[in-house]
């Protein structure tokens, strides 16, 4: 051999890198088929890397790669390597020497096995148990080839193996929103939140791993009966914050406080006595609220609605999104109340009360309702009426006016008076007919013995009745104590005439026929 050739063959030999099983060296892809990767490390024979290897990555020719040696040479001669071992050697070293358990780290969830998940963590395939997972609403192509946050939570660096929960990690990522959030926070401040559950006096706001209570006072600048007319679950908001204790762990929010006012301003917008047109939004037993513009509502009381009516049925006279007019009587600001009227906006009748009624005239009218000792009629000409009891009847005694009377019963009634500072026709039912007590006081003189038809029975006497529409009664002491007991509605009884009241419209009656009467 020519010295040329020597030292040819020396820089041959000098060229071979020296490698040895278990080392990660860089190579450079020389070719590609189907089944197998050629790369070329600068070693004496080209290594062969199975294509599989490469799965979710796309090789190509002379590209620069770091893989792992196998083998130095096999049976044929050739150096095995393999750049799956080579990611997995690179990523467990920085895994083992760079964290520790309790770290987060990124990874990809690469497969369903029993029990869980296998997710790579810088090319290392890790554990992830079903139960440390979160993934119960999720379904697997949510889940698999996905990038999520986790946290290790037991690592094997003897073995090369490691466990990891993303249930943990998201409550460490829960943990620092939460100091962020406490760390930022302050009065005044308009952030962004998430409707997390409503209540009936409110709703709680996620505002990044904390809790804040949006009262439903502080949800808009109108009047609201539930939050659900404002916010539903899972809309994001932007609120303010109005308030929180760091060691009570409380923040309050206010939604309407990130809008004007509307209150600002508000009697230069509705002065007294000025006339406005709304929409009814609410409608009460009390009175029907008006919306005067968004944010504003006046309410009409149920006495502002009419001059003459008492009692109203606000709802078979009004209905929702009825536009209606009324008159602005009253703003309070500081109460954020607007008083308004219907009934002003017309003259009140009782300015010219004598040109509508006219005393010891009749008038029709119906029973509207019912108060302590009388009853109230709604008169024809849209006046209210009112009848005492004892203006009922002249020989009835009669404690509740419901006794005769119903409610909406119709018929012809007597002007006795006019209450001016009550704005109350006072009427009377007895006075259409004659008084029949000097009649009465003619048929029924005083010792009179008449029979008579038991109508109640009483711990304090006995009710009969002597005549049509005429009734006495037989006090306790006025009949015998057997004789009481054994009597019942209905049975005919003898008694005696023994006091006559015409101004009471009373009867007193005797069972002791024959006796001096206990009077």
């Amino acid at each position: 051999m020519t010295s040329e050739q020597t030292e040819l063959m020396n820089a041959y030999f000098d060229s071979i890198k020296e490698i040895a099983e278990g080392e990660i060296i860089k190579g450079k892809i020389v070719s590609i088929n189907p089944s197998e990767v050629v790369v070329d490390v600068g070693y004496k024979s080209e290594g062969i890397i199975l294509r599989d290897e490469f799965k979710g990555t796309d090789p190509k020719e002379n590209d620069e790669v770091e893989v792992y040696v196998e083998n130095v040479e096999d049976e044929e001669g050739k150096i095995i390597l393999s750049y799956r071992k080579a990611r997995e050697t690179k990523g467990w070293h920085t895994l083992s020497n760079s964290y520790n358990e309790g770290d987060i780290v990124d990874g990809t969830v690469v497969r369903k096995v029993k029990g869980g998940y296998i997710v790579n963590v810088f090319g290392v395939e890790g554990f992830l148990p079903q139960s440390l997972s979160s993934f119960r609403n999720m379904n697997d192509e949510e889940v698999i080839n996905e990038a999520f946050k986790f946290q290790i939570v037991k690592m094997n660096k003897l073995k090369g193996s490691f466990i990891i929960s993303r249930r943990d990690a998201l409550r460490a990522e829960k943990e620092v929103f939460r100091k962020k959030v406490w760390e930022d926070i302050q009065e005044g401040k308009i952030t962004k939140g998430r409707v997390k559950s409503i209540t009936n006096f409110g709703a709680f706001i996620d505002l990044g791993g904390v809790d804040g209570l949006l009262h439903i006072a502080d949800m808009s600048w109108k009047k609201i009966t539930h939050p659900s007319e404002i916010v539903a679950v899972g809309d994001e908001i932007q609120i303010m914050i109005v308030g929180f204790d760091r060691e009570k762990g409380k923040i309050s929010l206010g939604l309407k406080q990130t809008m004007p006012d509307p209150w600002k301003e508000i009697e230069k917008k509705f002065p007294s006595t000025s006339v406005i047109k709304g929409r009814i939004t609410n409608i009460q037993n009390y009175g029907i609220f008006v919306e005067l513009e968004k944010g504003i509502e006046g309410l009409v009381h149920v006495s502002e609605v009419s001059w003459t009516k008492r009692f109203i049925n606000l709802q078979d006279n009004f209905a929702l999104g009825d536009v209606v007019e009324a008159k602005v009587i009253n703003v309070d600001p500081n109460e954020r109340k607007i008083s308004l009227s219907i009934r002003q906006l017309e003259k009140d009748p009782w300015d010219d009360i004598e040109t509508l009624v006219t005393i010891d005239s009749t008038l029709k009218g119906k029973v509207s309702g019912f108060g302590e000792g009388c009853a109230y009629v709604e008169l024809e000409n849209g006046l209210e009426g009112i009848i005492y009891n004892e203006d009922i009847s002249w020989t009835k005694r009669i404690s509740r006016a419901q006794e005769v009377l119903k409610r909406s019963h119709n018929c012809e009634w007597k002007i006795l008076g006019i209450d001016r500072s009550n704005k109350k026709v006072i009427l009377g039912l007895k006075q259409l007919v004659k008084d029949p007590w000097p009649e009465i006081l003619e048929k029924f003189p005083l010792d009179k013995v008449v029979e008579g038809q038991v109508v109640k029975v009483t711990n304090f006497g006995i009710f009969v009745k002597i005549d049509e529409d005429l009734e006495g009664l037989v006090f306790s002491g006025e009949v015998d104590k057997d004789l009481m007991a054994s009597l019942k509605s209905g049975d005919k009884l003898k008694v005696k005439i023994i006091k006559v009241d015409p101004g009471a419209a009373k009867i007193g009656l005797s069972a002791n026929i024959g006796q001096p009467s206990a009077e």
